[in-house]
């Protein structure tokens, strides 16, 4: 029988098949052969009990594609959400988190959640921001359940990694985009100002026919690009349309003269919000690089 591993717990798989979720455990010759199931995988399984839906995973399908960052297969699309407000968006996790995805080469939805707390022009604000930035952007609000339908066809047959910082509602929002599992919603904790972490398990929730939402906990705080400093500036869409037209063959837009990247900055054509950023990760990705080298 074939099916789809939708989490693994302490060595347990859950395979989500047509007859319903299957509890197995991979043979041995994974663990010989050093190969590690992970949620999103297609496999085969051998029913051993119809009655207690138990298995044994017998064979791993091809992967289309492998996350290290979040440890999961398959994937087509990631919905990365923020909240428009309350608390503010962190552009800084931001602009990591889809330096990460494109890394992986994994499309990037947009989400601000929240957007019945902002006007028309905060809201324009944050879209400028980002239109240049090879996401498709979504404003929509889970209380006042606007935009979710929309949001919804663009996930219909896909499976989309779910990531985020906590507080700005990814839980409710899953909830409402599908009826499958129901999230548990970490309230705002007014001390620090943060959401309180509430998933503990990678996990594919099915939203419908081949669609799947896959949460990811403590996504958030995973930080470990591995690209060069003089790599960095190809993984920002809005300065590859125009960074030939620099003086210098490998311009990376911080100190070098007649810089039209910097020139767009400076004229407002591009954020100034996601260049500061680029710096300041540009800087660590130098710093790094230069204590590799010490050592």
């Amino acid at each position: 029988m074939q099916g789809r591993v939708i989490r693994g717990i302490a060595g347990f798989y859950y395979v989500s098949t047509e007859n319903g979720i299957y509890e197995c455990k991979a043979k041995g010759l994974f663990r010989k052969q050093k190969i590690k199931i992970i949620p999103g995988d297609y496999v085969d399984i051998e029913v051993l009990s119809e009655d207690e839906m138990t298995g044994n995973i017998q064979e791993l399908r091809e992967r289309k594609n492998e996350l290290i960052r979040p440890v999961v297969s398959n994937v087509d699309q990631a919905l990365v959400i923020f909240a428009a407000s309350d608390p503010k968006p962190n552009f800084n996790l931001l602009d990591r988190l889809l330096l990460l995805m494109r890394e992986q080469q994994v499309n990037v939805l947009l989400c601000f959640n929240k957007c019945d707390l902002i006007d028309e022009e905060e809201k324009k604000t944050l879209y400028d921001i980002y239109k240049d930035s090879g996401c498709d952007i979504f404003f929509i609000s889970s209380r006042e359940k606007i935009g979710l339908e929309e949001l919804k066809e663009r996930l219909a047959g896909k499976t989309t990694v779910l990531a985020g910082p906590s507080g700005v509602g990814k839980s409710t929002t899953t909830n409402l985009l599908q009826d499958q599992i129901l999230m548990a919603t970490g309230e705002i904790s007014q001390k620090i100002s943060r959401g309180k972490h509430t998933t503990r398990h990678a996990e594919l929730i099915k939203m419908g026919q081949d669609t799947y939402l896959v949460d990811t906990p403590g996504f958030s705080s995973l930080w470990s690009l591995d690209v060069k400093r003089e790599e960095l500036k190809d993984y920002y869409p809005e300065f590859m349309e125009h960074s030939q037209s620099c003086r210098f063959l490998g311009c990376v837009h911080f100190k070098e003269p007649d810089c039209v990247i910097k020139d767009m900055v400076e004229s407002g054509e591009i954020s100034r919000i996601r260049y500061d950023n680029y710096i300041q990760i540009l800087e660590e990705i130098s710093e790094k690089e230069k204590n590799r080298k010490k050592y």
